[in-house]
This record gives structure tokens, C-alpha cells and sequence, in this order.
């Protein structure tokens, strides 16, 4: 049988396949639409919180930002409370984009825990939590 850690890269590397399917047909890849998804719940984030809640590097980030704000799906404005330091927030644009790409993302959700029954995705969605936050 094979390891848990095996299954789980398994299961994120067949998923981020799809995912950069769906969202590639709106111009960005599976890692901007993380991005734009953390900006969705956490609005004016720096470039280091940005891109440690989206699990990427900093360097990928300040690549990504400058991609992102090219096609002006996210701007960036100095931080009032220390000047020095931009802040990241999505624009309308970029809400759109989320909104145009939630529908298909949610089928592809869906499409993963088809064969679950309703008991046992939430039961797997709480393990994937629980496993999570022991290793963070």
C-alpha cells in the first residue's frame, strides 16, 4: 500500500493539473489563481504574506505580483502605517476573473469527492484540516 505522503502529493499533483487547465483558459496559471484566492480572503497583503499563504517564494512572488498587476487584476498601494511597505489588493478585475473560474473549480472539488458520501467528505475535508495544522 502506498504511503500517506504519496497519496497526498499524488492527489495535489492531479488536481493542480486541472486546476491549470480550467484557469489557463482565462490567462493565468493554478499559482496566480491561488494567489488571487488568498487576496479574495485576506485583502492587502504584503508580498511575504502573500506569498507564504500562497506556497511560494518570494522571488515567485515579486515575478507573479508584477504579472498580476500587468493584467490589472491586482494593485499595490503603499501601507499608511509604514510607508515602505505595499500592500496587495485585487481589483475589480481580478474579482471577475475569480467569479468567471468559481464554477468550474467547484465541479472540479466536486468531481474529487464524487464516490464520498456526504459523512465521509466532511470527514475527509476535517482530516486534510487536522493533518494540516500539525504539521504548520
Amino acid at each position: 500500500m502506498p504511503s500517506l505522503l504519496y497519496l497526498v502529493k499524488q492527489l495535489e499533483l492531479a488536481v493542480r493539473a486541472r486546476l491549470d487547465e480550467l484557469v489557463r483558459r482565462h490567462g493565468i496559471t493554478a499559482l496566480q489563481y491561488t494567489a488571487l484566492t488568498v487576496l479574495e480572503r485576506h485583502d492587502g497583503l504584503s508580498a511575504a504574506q502573500l506569498a507564504r499563504d500562497s506556497f511560494v517564494t518570494a522571488q515567485s512572488m515579486a515575478d507573479m505580483v508584477r504579472t498580476l498587476e500587468t493584467r490589472a487584476l491586482i494593485r499595490r498601494e503603499r501601507n499608511p502605517a509604514n510607508r515602505r511597505e505595499l500592500l496587495i489588493h485585487l481589483t475589480d478585475e481580478g474579482r471577475s476573473l475569480l467569479a468567471a473560474v468559481e464554477a468550474p473549480v467547484r465541479e472540479l472539488e466536486a468531481r474529487m469527492i464524487a464516490k464520498l458520501t456526504g459523512t465521509r467528505a466532511t470527514e475527509f475535508r476535517q482530516a486534510l484540516i487536522t493533518a494540516w495544522q500539525s504539521l504548520a
